[in-house]
């Protein structure tokens, strides 16, 4: 009988757990879990994959930088068959790559080659795209770019929000690698070489990027509040000394009125946004000053309904 697949699992996040007991569930010889240190000012909202790791007894190591010459050694001396990175943050350079004998493989929050790069879930929201999904390929220096062993997509709804697709796209990366892993193991699966002529590519994000730009069509507008929502920073933007952080919103399609000054009303105790376009967003909740209220009080707040919206600077 021969011995099971030894793997070291890079991995954090809720698709790094879901993807780790995939493994375990295939009877995949997990010798370490590498993961990070959560940081202090983090939301931790997803779940940690170094307490599943101790929980089923299996090592776990958070380095700062994977790729020192100790570090490296270590991960030699374990002769693992793969390496997999499940959410893992850090890119696995080329003398790690070399280690596993049977390759490196990354699942990826997108269906490759589209939204390769960071938050790949959140920039299909930006981009009001109706489908996205989880992708598992095999890692090369140049950031998801190698062959593609498998993917499962799934629907975006138009008032899904990001933690909303996340959760979908975890189940995704689940059934994506519970699907291909037997053929993975065996040697037989099938790797196809993506187009990356055809897909796309989108760096990080930081909470400014949440600046909500009322001279943006009501879709755009939208389409931001949902990406961002909580537990994401969140939508904002200033009037005078007030922020507003809009942490849930609804598309009304078909409501329209004139193109010109943005404002915020209410209409029968709820909330709405014309946007500069004429297009209409209901705002279902927000935050003023870091204080959550209910929706339809903000106008009143601030003495003003219609509320005008100042176009930025």
């Amino acid at each position: 009988m021969s011995a099971a697949p030894r793997a070291v699992v890079f991995a954090y996040h809720n698709v790094g757990a879901r993807c780790l007991r995939v493994l375990l569930a295939h009877g995949v010889d997990v010798a370490l879990v590498v993961s990070h240190e959560d940081e202090l000012n983090e939301n931790i909202w997803f779940e940690r994959v170094a307490a599943l790791a101790h929980a089923y007894d299996i090592a776990v190591a958070t380095p700062a930088d994977p790729g020192t010459a100790e570090f490296i050694g270590q991960l030699q001396a374990l002769r693992p068959d793969f390496f997999f990175s499940f959410y893992y943050r850090l890119m696995l350079k080329p003398a790690l790559l070399a280690i596993p004998t049977r390759g490196a493989y990354n699942m990826h929050g997108s269906l490759l080659p589209r939204y390769r790069g960071r938050v790949p879930v959140n920039w299909a929201l930006i981009h009001g795209e109706k489908e996205t999904g989880a992708t598992l390929h095999r890692m090369v220096e140049k950031p998801d770019a190698g062959e593609i062993v498998a993917q499962q997509a799934v629907p975006i709804l138009p008032d899904d929000t990001a933690s909303e697709v996340f959760n979908k796209v975890t189940v995704a990366a689940e059934l994506a690698l519970d699907g291909v892993l037997p053929a993975l193991l065996a040697g037989r699966a099938a790797h196809v070489m993506p187009d990356l002529a055809a897909g796309s590519y989108f760096g990080g994000r930081k909470p400014e990027d949440g600046r909500i730009d009322w001279t943006q069509p009501a879709t755009v507008v939208h389409n931001l509040i949902r990406a961002v929502a909580p537990p994401y920073p969140g939508a904002f933007f200033d009037l005078g000394r007030h922020r507003i952080v809009i942490t849930r919103s609804l598309s009304q399609p078909g409501w329209s009125g004139p193109a010109g000054q943005p404002q915020l009303y209410t209409d029968q105790a709820e909330l709405f946004a014309r946007c500069a376009d004429g297009g209409v967003v209901k705002i279902l909740s927000l935050e003023l000053d870091g204080e959550a209220i209910a929706a339809a009080a903000l106008p009143a707040r601030l003495g003003h309904n219609p509320l005008p919206l100042v176009f930025p600077s």
